[in-house]
């Protein structure tokens, strides 16, 4: 649907794992930034996004890194790694 793909990962102990799909599915759901370009992300597949040319990927991932961290952290800070291009798993 949109241009962009984009690969997210979280940042573990011992190595980086797909962002599950169903944290994605909860970040994109939800209309809480008060960024309309947000609205425009759609999850594909565990660890991937697909995205419009009007977000900002940087922001995304400070946003999305927030609200997992509140939502699934359990009291840690959930830290990701946001990769544009075609490797993106699907």
């Amino acid at each position: 649907m949109f241009a962009r793909k984009i690969r997210v990962d979280v940042a573990g102990s011992e190595e980086l794992r797909l962002c599950p799909v169903a944290w994605l599915d909860n970040y994109c759901m939800r209309s809480f930034t008060g960024r309309e370009a947000f609205d425009e992300t759609l999850p594909i597949g565990d660890g991937a996004l697909e995205v419009s040319f009007r977000v900002d990927t940087n922001a995304l991932r400070a946003d999305m890194e927030d609200w997992f961290t509140r939502k699934f952290g359990e009291g840690k800070p959930v830290k990701l790694t946001l990769t544009e291009g075609d490797g993106c798993s699907s």
